[in-house]
């Protein structure tokens, strides 16, 4: 496989003022009527000075080939002079953006989910994305789509599906960013293709399973704060009858006690204000 090579070819200016001279004489030679030098003169000009003639812009390159065999690349811009048999091929250097379109696929636990991801990518070897693959923009939206699915069966979707879980794809966004981008450079690599950043943009359940995973989420939601709440009223009180103790305001058999913390349970756990009841008798009465 070619691996690339820089060539830093001659200025093209003492070429053009060569091509320019050899015109001039050549139009002399022809309105002299001597046609046979003419003739020699503007087939030197046109076919060996001309076409040897190239501008590299800046983020360019050219790579060059003669007769099948890779010559070098030309990575400075400016305007050079090159042999004129090469073929010169212009690659871009900038960076791309590589916005991907929705993937439905399975996640590590079989739930269908959509996901995809922008990547940003640009050329890093010009020999290997000219040699090595057919086209490497095609190359590059084949491969990714592929490491994106097989990022999304790597992982679980979130840890309600797979609790053990240490990285998912909905909570583990930078880790799973950065095993995306490792996995792309790796594919990429024989193209001489080299990813700047690649980030998820798009993650949701499947729409036919979207309504289910959303009602499993609310009912965890509410299980966890339920949870919260009963802890939370159980240490208020546990604390407002050890102060009762402490301070001696009233002394409460064990029926009492649990009387009283079945109302403050019922009064710190309900989800609407309660209504006090006044009891103007006893307890037992």
């Amino acid at each position: 496989m070619e691996t690339e090579k820089t060539t830093n070819p001659p200025s093209g200016y003492g070429a053009f003022i060569l091509f320019l001279a050899l015109l001039a004489l050549a139009i002399y030679l022809g309105v002299a009527q001597q046609f046979a030098i003419c003739a020699i003169l503007c087939f030197v000009n046109f076919f060996l000075v001309l076409p040897g003639l190239i501008i590299v812009n800046p983020n360019e390159s050219k790579v060059l080939t003669l007769f099948g065999k890779y010559v070098g690349t030309v990575k400075k811009d400016g305007f050079f002079w090159v042999n004129p048999f090469t073929i010169k091929k212009k690659l871009s250097l900038k960076a791309f953006n590589l916005n991907g379109q929705q993937l439905k696929v399975n996640d590590k636990m079989g739930s269908p989910i959509e996901i995809a991801a922008v990547i940003v990518w640009q050329v890093k070897d010009t020999a290997k994305a000219v040699f090595a693959v057919e086209d490497y923009i095609q190359y590059v939206n084949i491969q990714s789509e592929a490491a994106v699915r097989h990022l999304a069966n790597t992982f679980a979707y979130d840890h309600l599906e797979d609790e053990t879980a240490q990285v998912t794809l909905r909570d583990g966004a930078e880790q799973v960013s950065l095993m995306l981008e490792q996995e792309l450079n790796a594919r990429l690599d024989r193209a001489g293709i080299e990813v700047v950043e690649a980030r998820i943009s798009h993650l949701a359940y499947a729409p036919e399973i979207a309504n289910a995973m959303l009602q499993r989420q609310q009912a965890s939601a509410i299980i966890a704060a339920r949870k919260q709440i009963v802890e939370g009223a159980v240490g208020m009180v546990e604390m407002a009858l050890s102060r009762l103790s402490e301070k001696n305001i009233v002394e409460l058999d064990e029926e009492r006690k649990a009387a009283m913390v079945s109302n403050l349970l019922v009064v710190l756990c309900g989800e609407k204000a309660v209504s006090p009841v006044v009891n103007t008798g006893t307890l037992y009465h």
